[in-house]
Order: structure tokens, then C-alpha cells, then sequence
């Protein structure tokens, strides 16, 4: 069960981090097909990323409570990151004006990509 849990949280992380990747790389692209575009998309992403953030807190929190030798300082911080990113990604979405946009968007891949660093040093 623990690879499967293991698995499942790599698998959204994958998605979360991924997308937010590659979803800022399309951005310039994205602009040279409408005005409008680069909202659609990001529109689209949300459907598979939001599922995909929610699985990684199931799947963090199940294994803080079942991995025993779990570094609980190193989660914490970790679980601070997600937390960081998932704000940052709601600021990106509500957010007035270009300044809010891309703080929320700078918070949310960096607090993303510093916790999957972290977790593969818990794990």
C-alpha cells in the first residue's frame, strides 16, 4: 500500500508541478493566438491541477500518518510549501492586475517545486 500511496502522490505532483511548468512556457505562445487565450488555457489546466493539488494533501497527510519514521520538522516545512503554493496559485486565479498575478504564480511554482525537493528528501 505504501507504493501505491507513494505513487499516487508522485502522480499529482507531477501534474501540479508539471503543468505549472509548462503552462508558464505556453504563456508567450498562448498571447499569439487572442487576448483571451492564455485565461482559457489556464482555465482548462485548473480542471486537472486543482484535482491533482487535492490528491497531493490526501496523499501527504496519509502518509503522515502511516509512514513511522517520518521526518515530522521536515514535513512541516514541506506541508508549509504546499500550503505556500496552493495560495499562491488561488491568488494567481483572483487576483487583480498583472503585480497579483504574478506573485500568486511565482509563489505557487516555487513553494511547488521547493516542496517536491523536500519530499524526496523525506523519502
Amino acid at each position: 500500500m505504501e507504493n501505491f500511496r507513494l505513487f499516487l502522490h508522485v502522480f499529482a505532483a507531477s501534474i501540479w508541478v508539471g503543468g505549472q511548468i509548462v503552462m508558464g512556457a505556453l504563456v508567450p505562445t498562448a498571447r499569439t493566438l487572442g487576448e483571451d487565450a492564455p485565461a482559457k488555457l489556464a482555465r482548462a489546466f485548473n480542471r486537472v491541477a486543482w484535482p491533482a493539488f487535492g490528491l497531493l494533501l490526501v496523499t501527504g497527510i496519509w502518509s503522515m500518518l502511516t509512514v513511522e519514521d517520518l521526518d515530522q520538522a521536515l514535513f512541516g516545512v514541506k506541508f508549509l510549501l504546499v500550503i505556500v503554493s496552493g495560495g499562491g496559485a488561488a491568488l494567481h486565479i483572483v487576483g487583480k492586475g498583472t503585480a497579483a498575478k504574478a506573485v500568486g504564480g511565482a509563489l505557487s511554482s516555487l513553494g511547488a517545486v521547493a516542496a517536491m525537493y523536500l519530499g524526496f528528501l523525506i523519502h
